[in-house]
């Protein structure tokens, strides 16, 4: 097929968390080109999309915009746009997007729906903001952005840390109770659940907080990235926690019609609940990255794993 591989549009000097986009629309694109499909690879820009899709004329768009002007919550826009063309395009739809970019929103229809999500709150009131330990995060942007060292705080600094945050980065900050305990990354492939994966901290810090934090995803020999080592294995180990992680998996992907590829973050409280943290319908597709890992465990080799994406659009 001749297919358009459609990134965000970025700039060279963009933090790493951008740059990714890149490196993954190439490693799409050679994959791609591998299956034996004629393959064009263009930024997206709103004014020109149109007429690159008339000049290209593609049967299908790899979709991998994660954000507009350098604003994750602006992604919708590009598969918005897309359906509006009538262009068969891969991943979530604009609606599932945009409702799961807004992670206060997506917990709110978690709890209804009966799934299990740490409590949180929100600016100006911060209802139930009582005592404990809460990390504050960007409401409306991924990537890990302000998750710090000193993103999870006692109760009286969340609204100083809120505050902060929102003066640094812009945007609109809540907060999430904290939990302490283990954590995993589903990844879901056309309603599929693959291998999960658990992120385990090794030689960890006592002071550091036991989160995937922005340094555990973009800043190589910290250590964050150092100590962050993704292990499988939990269906065969924990048969009922892996029977409870992928129920809930299955869960996610009926009550927010998600399509072809996403991922959902746990947390497993020492209690062995699994709690859901967020749902990523763009997740980083690189070839070194956790979803083609799940994939890999899977059996599933990276030029397979595109083509099945292509294939679920």
């Amino acid at each position: 097929m001749k297919i358009l591989v459609l990134h965000s549009d970025i700039t060279t000097d963009a933090p790493p968390e951008e740059l990714d986009t890149l490196i993954a629309a190439e490693a799409v694109v050679r994959a791609l080109q591998a299956r034996g499909h004629k393959v064009e690879q263009a930024p997206f820009r709103q004014e020109r999309l149109q007429s690159l899709l008339g000049q290209i004329a593609p049967e299908i768009v790899f979709n991998l915009v994660e954000g507009v002007d350098g604003q994750g919550r602006l992604a919708p826009i590009a598969p918005k746009m897309l359906a509006a063309e009538r262009m068969r395009f891969t991943g979530a739809s604009a609606e599932a997007m945009a409702l799961t970019n807004d992670k206060p929103l997506t917990k709110k229809r978690l709890r209804d729906a009966g799934l299990t999500t740490p409590d949180w709150t929100v600016p100006p009131e911060w209802r139930d903001l009582d005592a404990g330990r809460w990390i504050v995060k960007a409401a409306l942007e991924d990537a890990s952005l302000g998750l710090d060292d000193q993103c999870v705080v006692e109760v009286g600094q969340v609204k100083a840390r809120a505050q902060k945050c929102a003066a640094r980065f812009g945007g609109y900050w809540f907060a999430e109770r904290y939990v302490e305990g283990r954590e995993f990354n589903i990844a879901v492939l056309d309603g599929c659940v693959l291998p999960m994966a658990e992120m385990c901290f090794e030689h960890w810090p006592a002071s550091k907080p036991r989160i995937v934090g922005y340094d555990a995803k973009w800043e190589e020999d910290s250590t964050g990235w150092n100590g962050t080592v993704r292990a499988f294995g939990v269906e065969r180990n924990e048969p009922r926690l892996a029977a409870q992680l992928k129920s809930a998996s299955e869960e996610v992907w009926r009550l927010f019609a998600l399509s072809g590829f996403a991922r959902v973050d746990f947390r497993v409280a020492e209690d062995g609940t699994p709690l859901i943290l967020e749902i990523n319908t763009n997740p980083c597709i690189s070839p070194d990255a956790g979803f083609a890992a799940a994939a890999a465990e899977a059996g599933i080799g990276y030029e397979t794993l595109i083509e099945a994406i292509v294939e679920a659009a």
